[in-house]
């Protein structure tokens, strides 16, 4: 399975608790093809070599056939700037997913998922990850927010996805033009979660998925496959967004009350310094 995460330093502790998640919950001959997207760009601190050879010699523990391999795509950037979306809440690093296209290890492969670094593996992603792609650029899960305000086909189609997790079918998408025309989109016009929003406006067929396979929500359901550690507006006794990572273990605990990850999330305390 082809698995992508992109992101600057600030992801690696994420990203651990993720890769152990797939580890921990997948099958044990499952192999993981995994890649980090990162660059170096003014302020932005690259996704450390270190933490990458690290997170590569764990996962061949689990099997030797499994792989971490960083990629540097500080030049396709450069060369493809989100010109009018490089000062939002988000930094430059959100927006790689979207250069796919242009990185040639990636360009390459029949089909990759991507992950957000607060993504956790709740059970076995295979049926997930196997999904019938035919005719279908991506596969995702609706914005348990954003499916309310944003339609792109329509009133009445809800169709906004969410981007944290999405399942692209890469020739697909090459064919299409897709990536190509949501990098011209983030270059062009400013949006609200810039990203997400250029890959809805720029998939042309998509297939969406049961709500299981990215769980917005505060905890994760019965039939939870992936749980999204995402952002969550509050109303009461005031107005705020809830921010809790996977890595933040107390706060998963004493905010969110869940513990189900427990053991994940101790395997993360012993290993989390070798970053």
């Amino acid at each position: 399975m082809n698995i992508l995460y992109c992101g600057d330093e600030g992801i690696d502790r994420g990203v651990l608790v993720s890769i152990l998640s797939l580890l921990m919950r997948g099958k044990k001959d499952a192999i993981y093809n995994i890649y980090i997207v990162t660059i170096k760009y003014e302020g932005v601190k690259p996704f450390k070599n270190e933490a990458a050879q690290f997170l590569d010699k764990l996962v061949k523990k689990y099997n030797t056939k499994n792989s971490v391999k960083l990629i540097d795509a500080t030049e396709v950037f450069r060369e493809n700037l989100p010109a009018k979306n490089m000062g939002s809440y988000f930094t430059p690093c959100s927006m790689l997913r979207l250069y796919i296209d242009k990185v040639p290890e990636l360009k390459k492969l029949d089909r990759i998922l991507y992950l957000d670094y607060d993504v956790v593996c709740r059970k076995d992603i295979q049926e997930f990850y196997n999904t019938n792609l035919e005719g279908t650029e991506a596969a995702g899960v609706f914005d348990i927010y954003g499916k309310n305000f944003y339609h792109y086909h329509g009133l009445t189609n809800f169709d906004y996805m969410n981007s944290g997790v999405m399942l692209f079918n890469v020739p697909e998408c090459l064919k299409s033009g897709m990536f190509e025309k949501a990098v011209k989109l983030c270059a062009k016009r400013w949006m609200m979660l810039a990203d997400q929003a250029a890959l809805n406006k720029s998939i042309t067929h998509r297939k969406l998925m049961p709500r299981k396979y990215n769980e917005q929500g505060e905890r994760p359901r019965e039939d939870t496959v992936l749980h999204h550690f995402s952002n969550n507006f509050k109303f009461w006794p005031y107005f705020r967004v809830q921010k809790v990572k996977p890595f933040d273990v107390e706060r998963v605990h004493e905010v969110l009350g869940i513990i189900e990850f427990d053991d994940i999330l101790e395997e993360y305390a012993k290993l989390k310094e070798n970053l």
